[in-house]
């Protein structure tokens, strides 16, 4: 009986940085494929993959800027 390997594959694989967690890139990636679904230009050149593998392409590739709010130091309290 052959031996069932994982299928892996670079294109679509979650990237392993210890500085972004894989939740942030799920949810990046998820908001800017409705932001493509939604009519936005994709800044890959023109294919004619899905919009949600081309939201995971940009931000592996760190196209999509986004904030992270917990690095952010808080506002001052105004008492």
């Amino acid at each position: 009986m052959a031996e069932i390997k994982p299928r892996t594959n670079a294109n679509h694989s979650i990237p392993d940085d210890v500085d972004a967690s894989t939740y942030r890139f799920i949810i990046v990636s998820a908001k800017r494929a409705r932001q493509l679904q939604g009519g936005q230009r994709s800044v890959l050149p023109a294919t004619n993959k899905k919009h949600t593998t081309m939201a995971m392409e940009e931000v592996r590739r760190g196209l999509v800027p986004y904030i992270d709010l917990a690095k952010e130091e808080p506002p001052p309290v105004v008492e």
